[in-house]
């Protein structure tokens, strides 16, 4: 009996389980996801194609090692890139259901914004998994693996330029010359190098044998000599000094700066969770080395938690659009995504100046962005603007006060140098009892007279017939068309 009564609430909890509505709500995210996310590492990847094909070039990368050098670098680009395609996804996904009324629909059948959201929640959580397993595991490792790849190819060109009877250049001021190599033990045999590292006369070596030892960790190779002589002028003064076994040590320098960034360069970065812990510990929590190890450790996880809370921020920019009303959603959150690394950057430098501890200042941007996305999707299910009406008007008058004169003069310049002599002034009349319709846009709930700069704005969507209609559906004029009102009820029109 009790098995039955089991079987039988698991079956009503999983009818009650949308699948079909979860599953359509998750191809929806997806698709854009993907969409964003290669068009997005497309940019990304030609923005530093061209200084990585100075390397290529240069250490002559065959396509084999070229796609292991672009893999290598890729984990880098991709804490960038997965974040904004999260977040232009869920924008994406909720902007064309929204466009489509499927949003008005699912309302009107009694689906609630916050029954839509485990979907949302599970593919968020699954990219931001994605984004922390490239930011703790796959990032240090290509580090790791982008050293020993330059190494081995910079290696492999002084390899390839050493040739029997032949002085080689390879190796910057010190210039080898060997009679014979032995290609199977790779052993030289009259061995002859020139040393002009740091002087105006050079070093003189012969030695009967020697070989290339590699050393990877500290990025140099090592020329040992057998049985020679080295030979030194210095002015007038000239020494002659025999060996049996004489070691070069010769870092290499392959151009490996890609970007401004030396790819070579093992630092925190490639480090394990673990051992920057360690290395903190060691040099001192408080210390200004220990606190570059500590930062690195919380950047981490830090970036990883971001991305989940940009794409779950994503739902009520992309509820913003109607039908017949540009997409606002995509601008918003490129914005929110640039302000978003501004708090980050800035937080991160009062952790290094020490004004805030490491954990609140690494973590002050995810917390400022949780708040603010939950007071914004409680707003969104409430019908209600994603700002209040004081704030958006307050942005409104900035906006119209020092930002949209300028660029009107600039665009009025512009057109004038493209069709010039088209200028033409417009006149409409004004006043509340002016026979064309109020122009009013329903994103800051400002409207336009007749004959006001922004009456044609595409972005006034919503029209009134007089502004006492407007007034009662919450809209303000604007400052312009607040003064005009004033003239006309101050001259009893």
């Amino acid at each position: 009996m009790t098995g039955r009564l089991g079987s039988f609430f698991s079956m009503v909890r999983f009818r009650s389980f949308p699948l079909l509505l979860y599953s359509y709500l998750a191809t929806e995210m997806l698709a854009p996801f993907f969409a964003s996310f290669l068009i997005l590492y497309s940019v990304f990847f030609l923005v530093r194609l061209v200084p990585l094909l100075d390397v290529v070039l240069d250490l002559g990368i065959g396509l084999g090692d070229f796609i292991r050098l672009v893999a290598y670098i890729f984990p880098h680009m991709l804490m960038y890139i997965i974040p904004m395609a999260g977040m232009m996804g869920t924008i994406i996904c909720f902007t064309r259901l929204t466009n489509d009324r499927e949003i008005l629909a699912f309302k009107a059948c009694g689906i609630s914004l916050y029954r839509m959201l485990p979907p949302v929640i599970i593919i968020a959580l699954a990219i931001s998994v994605l984004a922390g397993l490239f930011s703790i595991r796959l990032i240090p490792a290509g580090e790791i693996a982008m050293k020993q790849l330059m190494f081995h190819l910079a290696k492999k060109k002084i390899d390839k330029g050493l040739e029997e009877k032949k002085f080689t250049e390879a190796l910057g001021d010190l210039v080898v010359y060997v009679d014979h190599i032995d290609r199977e033990t790779e052993r030289w045999y009259g061995v002859h190098v020139s040393d002009m590292r740091g002087r105006e006369l050079p070093i003189i070596t012969i030695a009967q044998t020697g070989h290339m030892v590699s050393d990877m960790d500290n990025m140099r190779v090592v020329i040992v000599l057998n049985n020679g002589s080295l030979h030194s002028t210095d002015g007038t003064d000239s020494q002659v000094i025999r060996f049996r076994r004489y070691r070069l040590q010769i870092p290499l320098k392959p151009p490996t700066i890609i970007n401004g960034t030396d790819v070579t360069s093992l630092n925190h970065g490639a480090m394990t969770m673990g051992q920057l812990l360690e290395a903190a510990d060691h040099y001192g929590r408080d210390s200004r080395r220990g606190l570059v190890y500590l930062m690195e450790f919380h950047t981490r996880l830090t970036l990883p938690v971001g991305c989940f809370i940009l794409s779950l921020l994503g739902v009520p920019f992309g509820l913003q659009a109607s039908p017949g009303r540009r997409a606002i959603g995509v601008p918003m959150g490129l914005f929110v995504f640039v302000l978003y690394y501004l708090f980050y950057t800035t937080g991160k430098m009062l952790s290094e100046e020490r004004v805030l501890p490491v954990g609140v200042g690494m973590w002050m941007v995810n917390i400022i962005f949780a708040l603010a996305t939950i007071y914004v999707f409680r707003r969104v299910v409430a019908e209600k603007s994603i700002l209040p009406a004081r704030v958006a008007n307050l942005f409104y008058l900035l906006w119209e006060r020092y930002i949209r004169p300028p660029a009107r003069v600039v665009r009025e310049k512009v057109s004038a140098l493209i069709t010039p002599g088209s200028k033409k002034a417009a006149t409409a009349p004004v006043g509340p009892g002016a026979a064309a319709p109020i122009h009013a846009d329903p994103d800051t709930h400002i409207f336009h007279l007749p004959g006001c700069r922004h009456y044609n704005n595409p972005a006034c969507t919503r029209h009134f017939r007089d502004p006492e209609l407007a007034h009662e559906d919450g809209f303000q004029p604007c400052v312009h068309c607040r003064r005009k009102l004033a003239k006309f009820h101050g001259s009893g029109l």
